[in-house]
This record gives structure tokens, C-alpha cells and sequence, in this order.
């Protein structure tokens, strides 16, 4: 196609014809000029569905879709313009779009095609009623459950999520803190369970004996003399097997250390 073609401005007979060209050959040559002759149109539809964090790019991205589907679906032969055929398509491929890819978070699909005809709802209401509309007002206009309402209006505050790195107005000289610094806290808990588990694996090393015990000095809190008597075993015979049980435990704690670095 030549850089002429590609600029020139065509009259509604002539894209008629294009389209039904198009249908009976599907002539890519075709395709492309009126793609660049209803990129306009895609363009006007997107913007008015532009808002937030929804890009221009991204609506018109969409609705090319719509026209290429509404190109290939067109049927000349009945009495309707290709405007009033491609409209409804492109609108309905971007509302499909904002309903299930711009949600931060996944809601269920009645909630996201119950949100807008909220919105809407609201603003007819409060034009009516003079007066903010109550949840019984929406429920009853659309026909749907109190319960279903606010389920969406609760949901609805998912549409955009905010980073844990979100600045946040601190106080009223302007100092700003994050919602990780409101929220987030070193838990000591933590490595009080990884060396728990350590030990726990240890432990194995130890004999059936040696491991009663650790059990009793150190889990229980009993003395050695009274771990004696539980074991009925002097003293001095705990105290031994207790030092042979430490050593073993220290050397087995580094080797777990070392395997956990490497």
C-alpha cells in the first residue's frame, strides 16, 4: 500500500465498498486501510471510558480489537451501517476490558458488573430523591438483594490496591511513612522457631538416654540430683552424661550451621 493511500481521507460510499470487499476476500491490504480509516472512532469511543489509572493506549488497544471482530463479522446485506454494527462491538470488548482486567484484586463477576450500574444508580437517585440514596433505594431500583449492594460497594474499594511502599502523610509538617512502616515489625518469634528446629534435628544424635536427660535439666528444669532420682542414677553419673550430651549437641548445631550457609 503506498504512502498516498495510507494519508487519503475516503468518503462513506467508498468505505462501503472497502467493506464489502473485504468480507468476500479478506484481503489484508483492505484490512489495514480500514483499520487506519476507523482507528478515529476506535480513538473517541476509548476516551470516554478513560479514568484512574486506565491508559488512553490501553482502551484503544482494546477496542482495535472490537473493530478488527466487528470487520470480520459485518454482514453488508443488512439494512444497518457499519458504524451502528462496530459501536456496540469496540464499546463492549473495552467495558469487558475495565470489568476484568483492572481490578487490583480478583472479585466474582457479578460483583464487577454490579459495581457501574452502582455508580450510575447513585448519581440518577440522588437526582430524583434530592437526597443521598440509602442501600434499600439501590437494592430496590436494580432489582437486586440490600445484601448483594453492599457486598459490591465493600468489594468495590479493591478496584486499586496500594504498594506497601505508598507514602502516607505522617503529620502536619508534611513527613511522610510507608504503610510497611505502620504495619510492618521484626518478629523475634521467628528465629526462636528456626533454632528450635535446629535443636529438634540435633537431638537425633543423642542417645535414648542422653536425650531423657536433656528432657529433664533443660525442658523440665529439674536439678541434676533430682533427674538422678527420676532416672535413679547418681549425680555425678548425670552430670557426665549431660556434658557428653552438650558436646555432641554443639557439634552437631555447627555442622547444621555450616549446611545452612553453604
Amino acid at each position: 500500500m503506498t504512502g498516498q493511500s495510507r494519508k487519503k481521507k475516503y468518503n462513506p460510499e467508498e468505505l462501503r465498498m472497502f467493506i464489502h470487499q473485504y468480507g468476500e476476500t479478506g484481503d489484508p491490504d483492505l484490512q489495514e486501510l480500514l483499520v487506519r480509516a476507523y482507528t478515529p472512532l476506535v480513538e473517541t469511543l476509548s476516551k470516554k471510558f478513560v479514568r484512574g489509572q486506565i491508559m488512553h493506549e490501553d482502551l484503544v488497544q482494546v477496542g482495535m480489537i472490537g473493530l478488527l471482530a466487528s470487520l470480520r463479522r459485518f454482514d453488508p446485506s443488512f439494512d444497518r451501517t457499519f458504524e451502528s454494527f462496530a459501536i456496540p462491538t469496540i464499546v463492549g470488548e473495552i467495558k469487558r476490558y475495565i470489568r476484568d482486567k483492572t481490578w487490583s484484586v480478583h472479585v466474582p463477576r457479578r460483583v464487577k458488573e454490579l459495581s457501574p450500574k452502582i455508580k450510575r444508580v447513585v448519581d440518577e437517585l440522588t437526582i430524583q430523591l434530592q437526597r443521598s440514596p440509602q442501600i434499600a433505594d439501590i437494592a430496590r431500583y436494580l432489582c437486586v438483594s440490600e445484601e448483594a449492594v453492599l457486598e459490591t460497594l465493600e468489594m468495590g474499594r479493591s478496584y486499586h490496591s496500594l504498594s506497601m511502599d505508598s507514602d502516607l502523610e505522617a503529620d502536619s509538617d508534611g513527613n511522610t511513612i510507608t504503610l510497611l512502616d505502620l504495619i510492618g515489625s521484626q518478629e523475634s518469634g521467628y528465629g526462636q522457631v528456626e533454632q528450635n528446629l535446629m535443636l529438634d534435628r540435633a537431638l537425633n544424635v543423642l542417645d535414648k538416654r542422653e536425650k531423657e536427660i536433656i528432657q529433664l535439666t533443660y525442658y523440665q528444669n529439674l536439678s541434676q540430683k533430682q533427674a538422678g532420682d527420676v532416672l535413679g542414677m547418681s549425680q555425678m553419673h548425670i552430670s557426665r552424661l549431660q556434658r557428653r550430651a552438650l558436646g555432641k549437641l554443639r557439634e552437631a548445631l555447627k555442622v547444621d550451621q555450616h549446611e545452612t550457609v553453604m
